[in-house]
C-alpha cells in the first residue's frame, strides 16, 4: 500500500512544505503550519491545474487585441481609481480597516448600477439581509434590480448565479464565505484560495464584474494567502482613520489601468461620496503659524495641495526624538542631518515631529523642500505666508532637483490663489505664479 503524502501548509502565506517548520520561509510567521489532510491535498492539485492552461507560442504581431469595454460606477472617484469604469468579467478586491467605509461604499455603487437597469447581486457573509436593508435605507439605496443573499456556502451562491443573469456580484467578505467540499474552517488559506479561483472562473465565464471585500491583518495587508492579490485583476485599498470625514481609495494593482491614481471620498450621514472640493481640504488658509509650510503633491494625475505642520522643541532626553507622521521617518532623519551639515542649524538637542495634515501619506520627494521650510519656520519661530508653496527634491549633497509635472503642480497652486513658490527651475508654462528658484539648501535661508 503506498505510503501517503504529508505536506504542510501555512497559513498566513499558503506556502507549502512536506516537513513542519516552526518559522516559514516565505512569510516570516511563527508557528503557522497544519498538516492538510488527502482532501485538502487534492484542492491545491486542481487549482494548480486550472490555473495552468496549454498555450501555444505565437508571435507577438498575430495577437488580436481585445477592446476592453467599460460601464460607470456613476461615482466619480470609484471611475477614476479603476481606469475609467468597471470592467464586465473583472474581479476587484478591496481592502481596508474596520469601519473604514467598505460596505458602505460598495452598497452605494451596487445601488448606482442597479438604477441603470442592471441586476446586482450583494451576498453578505457577515450581515442579514434584513441588516443590509437598514443600511440602504440610510443611504437610498433601494432598487428592484438590487438583490441581496445573506449566505455563506459557495454552492448556493453559485446556485443563485445560474438561476439569474447578473451584471454585477458583491462578495461581501472573501473571508467568510465556504466551500461544503473543503473540510477546513471559513477564511483558512485552503478555502480563501479555492473559493476565488471559483468566483474567478464564474467571473470570466459569465463576463460578471465582481468586487470582494477582503479583511485586513494588524500589519495593513489583506488576510489570506499572498496568491489572492494575484489571482484578482485589480486590487484597492481603504485609507484613513474612521473618525475623519475624508476616506482615500487607492489602487495598488490594475491590469485595466494606472494604478497611481487614487479616488477621494467623503462620509456623510447619505454614506460615502465622491468628495466633489477636495481642493482645501488638506491645508487652512486662516491660520498663520510657525512651523507650517505649504506643498503640491501628485497623486496619479491629480495634484493636491497639502500643509506641512512642523515642531522643533528642546529636547529633555538625551536621545532627542524624531517622529514623522504621514512621511517618511528615514527620510526625515536624512533631511534634519542635511540641516545640520549645509546649514549649520543645531537640531541634535531638539526634538522634531512632523505632520502631514488630511490622513494623506506623502509617497513621493517633491515634499522635501516643504518640510526644510517648515522645521526651519518651527526653529526660528517665522510664520510663512499661506501664499506660497515650496515643490523639490533635495539630495544629500544639498541640491534641489526638479520634480515631475511642475507646470500642473503650479496650475493648482494658482487656481488656489497661491501667488508664490519656491521651486528647483524655471516652469516651462507661463504663469502668475511667481517662481523664485532654488536648486541649493542654501538659498533656502537667502529667501527666509
Amino acid at each position: 500500500m503506498a505510503k501517503a503524502k504529508i505536506l504542510f501548509e501555512c497559513q498566513h502565506c499558503g506556502m507549502t512544505t512536506p516537513k513542519w517548520m516552526g518559522k516559514c520561509t516565505n512569510c516570516g510567521a511563527w508557528d503557522s503550519f497544519i498538516e492538510l489532510n488527502q482532501q485538502q491535498q487534492e484542492v491545491i492539485k486542481q487549482t494548480k491545474s486550472s490555473s495552468a492552461k496549454s498555450a501555444k507560442a505565437i508571435s507577438i504581431n498575430d495577437v488580436v487585441e481585445d477592446e476592453i469595454s467599460r460601464f460607470s460606477s456613476l461615482d466619480v472617484e470609484l471611475d477614476n481609481v479603476l481606469g475609467g469604469g468597471i470592467v464586465p468579467g473583472s474581479l476587484t478586491l478591496i481592502g481596508g480597516s474596520p469601519g473604514v467605509g467598505k460596505s458602505t461604499l460598495l452598497l452605494k455603487v451596487a445601488s448606482n448600477i442597479a438604477s441603470t437597469g442592471k441586476n446586482v447581486l450583494y451576498v453578505s457573509g457577515e450581515e442579514s439581509a434584513s441588516q443590509i436593508k437598514i443600511r440602504a435605507n440610510r443611504l437610498n439605496s433601494n432598487h428592484d434590480s438590487l438583490y441581496l443573499l445573506s449566505e455563506i456556502r459557495l454552492e448556493q451562491i453559485l446556485v443563485e448565479l445560474q438561476e439569474r443573469k447578473y451584471d454585477f456580484l458583491i462578495i461581501d467578505s472573501i473571508q467568510t464565505i465556504y466551500s461544503e467540499n473543503i473540510s477546513s474552517a471559513p477564511g483558512s488559506v485552503t478555502q480563501v484560495r479555492q473559493i476565488t479561483f471559483e468566483l474567478m472562473r464564474i467571473a470570466k465565464e459569465q463576463d460578471l464584474a465582481t468586487f470582494i471585500i477582503g479583511h485586513i491583518t494588524k500589519e495593513g495587508s489583506i488576510a489570506g494567502p499572498r496568491v489572492l492579490e494575484h489571482m484578482v485583476d485589480t486590487v484597492l485599498y481603504f485609507e484613513g482613520d474612521s473618525s475623519q470625514e475624508l476616506r482615500i481609495l487607492r489602487g495598488f494593482k490594475n491590469r485595466f489601468g494606472a494604478t497611481s491614481e487614487i479616488g477621494v471620498f467623503e462620509m456623510k450621514g447619505d454614506g460615502l461620496v465622491s468628495a466633489t472640493d477636495i481642493a482645501s481640504r488638506f491645508f487652512n488658509r486662516n491660520s498663520q503659524q510657525a512651523g507650517s509650510a505649504l506643498t503640491v503633491i501628485m497623486e496619479g494625475s491629480r495634484p493636491i495641495i497639502l500643509e506641512v505642520q512642523a515642531l522643533v522643541s528642546e529636547s529633555h532626553t538625551p536621545n532627542s526624538k524624531r517622529q514623522a507622521t504621514g512621511f517618511d521617518n528615514n527620510r526625515l532623519n536624512m533631511l534634519l542631518a542635511l540641516l545640520e551639515r549645509k546649514l549649520e542649524i543645531p537640531l541634535s538637542g531638539y526634538d522634531v515631529f512632523i505632520n502631514i495634515t488630511g490622513g494623506i501619506k506623502i509617497a513621493e520627494t517633491a515634499a522635501d523642500l516643504a518640510i526644510l521650510a517648515a522645521i526651519i519656520s518651527s526653529f526660528r519661530d517665522r510664520a510663512i505666508s499661506k501664499e506660497t508653496v515650496f515643490i523639490g527634491e533635495v539630495s544629500l549633497v544639498g541640491d534641489v532637483r526638479e520634480v515631475y509635472g511642475l507646470d500642473n503642480r503650479l496650475k493648482e497652486a494658482k487656481m488656489q490663489n497661491i501667488t508664490k513658490a519656491l521651486v528647483p527651475k524655471k516652469p516651462l508654462e507661463k504663469t502668475s505664479v511667481k517662481s523664485y528658484i532654488v536648486d541649493e539648501v542654501t538659498k533656502l535661508l537667502q529667501w527666509y
